[in-house]
């Protein structure tokens, strides 16, 4: 790997979906919850999967429109389908580079990794808070 930052691209609205935790009474507040746990990551890595230095980007949509971003971690609103928002990353910023995004939705799965990008789900960035996870 060059001595390019890694990328790591997370789906919010994917993330925040895979826990039953009461994040469709307030989308925003959520994704807001997300993006503060992140900086974390983007200063040690994720395990097993990247190693820092890393850029770390969440990517909202809908209600979550709008989420500023903080130290270490660059919110990206999609003016439409996040998924989209999340594969034009990829083709723009993802070449060359240790490309990672978190996801579990398959079709986006699919569209990602056709650009050379790598995907690992919801809990690499969600700890153990997966009880009562639904797919």
């Amino acid at each position: 790997m060059d001595s390019m930052n890694s990328l790591v691209i997370v789906d919010a609205a994917n993330v925040v979906g895979s826990v039953p935790d009461g994040w469709w009474r307030d989308r925003r507040g959520a994704a807001e919850r997300l993006r503060d746990a992140l900086p974390e990551y983007a200063g040690s890595g994720l395990p097993g999967l990247v190693s820092p230095p890393l850029e770390m980007v969440l990517v909202v949509e809908g209600a979550a429109r709008g989420v500023a971003s903080v130290e270490g971690v660059r919110v990206e609103s999609a003016d439409g389908s996040g998924d989209d928002r999340i594969v034009e990353l990829v083709a723009a910023e993802g070449g060359g580079r240790n490309c990672l995004v978190v996801t579990a939705d398959r079709e986006l799965r699919r569209r990602v990794e056709a650009l050379g990008a790598r995907v690992t789900g919801p809990r690499a960035v969600r700890g153990g808070r997966q009880d009562g996870r639904q797919t």
